[in-house]
C-alpha cells in the first residue's frame, strides 16, 4: 500500500515499526501548513526553517522514545510543539540585555518601550483569561472545533476531516460554540471586547 494513502495514525505506527519512510510522508503531508503557521508567528523566514526543523526533530525524537500519545490529533500535536518552540525562542531573546555602566548610564536606554500601555496589557490578559475559563464550560465538540480552529489555525475542511463529521456540521459547532461564549459572557457579565 502506498504511503500516501495511510492516516496520520498509521503512519505514525509505521515508522514506530521501522519504515523511516513513513516520517518522510508525515512531514511532506503537513510541511507547508506547520511551515506557514511558524512564518506568520516569527515573521523571518531563515528563523521559522530553523523552529520549523526543530518542531520535526522533536517530534522525531517524541515518536522514538514512545511517549507519543496517539489520539488521532497529530497535527494538533505538532502544532502546539511548534507553537511552544516559538515561545521558548522569544523568551530566549527577550531576556535583559547586559549594559557595562558608564558615566552617562540611563537605565530607560536598557528598557524597551513597549508599545502597548499597561493598562491595555491587563485588559488583554483579562479578556483571554476569561475566554479561556469560558470554554471549558462549552460541548466537547464545540470545545474541539473552537480550539482546532482559533489555536491550531485549521480550516473547517481539515477539521471535518480531523472530526469525521461534514464541513456544515464543524461551520455549525463553531456558530454554536460562540453564540455559547456570548451567552455566558453576558451571564456573568464579562466583557470579551477590548476597549
Amino acid at each position: 500500500m502506498k504511503l500516501s494513502k495511510l492516516s496520520d495514525q498509521e503512519l505514525v505506527q509505521a515508522y514506530m515499526s521501522g519504515n523511516e519512510l513513513a516520517i518522510e510522508q508525515l512531514i511532506i503531508r503537513f510541511k507547508s501548513k506547520v511551515f506557514t503557521y511558524i512564518v506568520c508567528k516569527v515573521k523571518n523566514k531563515a528563523l521559522a526553517e530553523d523552529i520549523f526543523q526543530d518542531t520535526f526533530i522533536k517530534v522525531i525524537n517524541t515518536i522514538k522514545k514512545g511517549k507519543y500519545n496517539d489520539e488521532g490529533k497529530f497535527l494538533p500535536w505538532v502544532m502546539r510543539i511548534a507553537h511552544n518552540l516559538i515561545i521558548d525562542h522569544y523568551r530566549k531573546t527577550t531576556r535583559m540585555p547586559f549594559v557595562k555602566g558608564k558615566d552617562d548610564f540611563d537605565i530607560f536606554d536598557v528598557i524597551k518601550n513597549p508599545d502597548n500601555n499597561i493598562q491595555e496589557d491587563l485588559e488583554k490578559e483579562q479578556v483571554l483569561s476569561d475566554v479561556k475559563e469560558l470554554v471549558k464550560f462549552l460541548p466537547d465538540d464545540q470545545k474541539e472545533v473552537l480550539m482546532m480552529r482559533l489555536y491550531y489555525d485549521m480550516s473547517f475542511k481539515e477539521i471535518s476531516q480531523t472530526t469525521n463529521v461534514s464541513i456544515n456540521t464543524a461551520l455549525g459547532r463553531m456558530r454554536y460554540a460562540l453564540i455559547n461564549l456570548r451567552k455566558m459572557a453576558e451571564e456573568k457579565n464579562l466583557s470579551l471586547t477590548l476597549h
